[in-house]
């Protein structure tokens, strides 16, 4: 029986190691996922690793959310101007946008909570887990990663914090939408004009539907690759840790509580 690949013979894993990424369950607070699904719907699966049911959720808050122009009413009644807002709502996406936002939430809590659960089980199990993936196209391979470094390079441009830490499903992502995002909402054209000294044509320029997707975007980048840098260095030094333990400690090693050893 080979116990250091994920091949069916635990009933739990805590991780796995592939070429492009490492996933893991380890133990999360529901409410900060429910949290992050409530910001934008799909990114509290995200955090999960719960990819496809992410990105799913991910796109039709995206294209509901223009078609209903929910970002625009957003901004008019920010300026107070509550009458025009409404009549740019249009109600027959609206009311498609309403429950699937809901559900989002609701969803990742309740995955949230049973992926702890799981956690605690495989935790107790103790099976073991592959540690390193060699593919015709990438290598991957757990070790340790500087959180600070993900934070500025997710800072930088959303994604490269995911790709500093071989995350590529989400680095694949996060950079082709947040391309769309600063193309449609004129982001960078904004801040060229803005360098020029163009303060009235910058603000003339942007696309405030477009826009307010960006300050999502960039806080999820940041947080996704910080934690999982954190939870990454976790997890390879426990790897390590039991390593060490059952090919380099002696079998006969006892740690007695309240004395001494010799």
């Amino acid at each position: 029986m080979n116990n250091y690949t994920n091949d069916n013979t635990a009933r739990r894993y805590k991780a796995h190691v592939s070429v492009v990424g490492t996933s893991q369950i380890h133990l999360r607070n529901p409410y900060i996922i429910c949290w992050w699904s409530a910001a934008f719907p799909g990114f509290g699966h995200l955090l999960l690793s719960k990819y496809l049911r992410g990105y799913a959720l991910f796109i039709w808050e995206v294209v509901v959310n223009i078609k209903a122009h929910v970002n625009l009413a957003m901004v008019y009644s920010f300026q107070g101007n509550i009458d025009i807002a409404k009549e740019v709502l249009n109600t027959r996406w609206l009311l498609m946008y309403i429950p699937v936002y809901f559900f989002a939430i609701g969803d990742s809590y309740r995955t949230t909570v049973d992926l702890n659960k799981v956690y605690l089980l495989a935790e107790n199990e103790k099976h073991r887990f592959n540690t390193f993936s060699l593919g015709a196209v990438e290598i991957n391979y757990l070790d340790k990663r500087n959180p600070v470094l993900s934070v500025m390079w997710s800072l930088s441009m959303p994604g490269l914090g995911q790709l500093y830490i071989h995350r590529i499903l989400t680095t694949f992502f996060v950079i082709i939408w947040v391309v769309i995002f600063f193309y449609c909402s004129h982001a960078l054209e904004a801040v060229s004009l803005l360098f020029l000294g163009n303060i009235q044509e910058a603000t003339s320029v942007l696309n405030p539907e477009w826009l307010l997707f960006l300050p999502s975007h960039y806080g999820f980048a940041t947080f996704d690759s910080y934690i999982n840098t954190i939870e990454n260095n976790k997890l390879y030094e426990k790897e390590q840790r039991t390593y060490l333990k059952d090919n380099y400690q002696a079998s006969g090693f006892r740690i007695i509580k309240g004395q001494k050893v010799k």
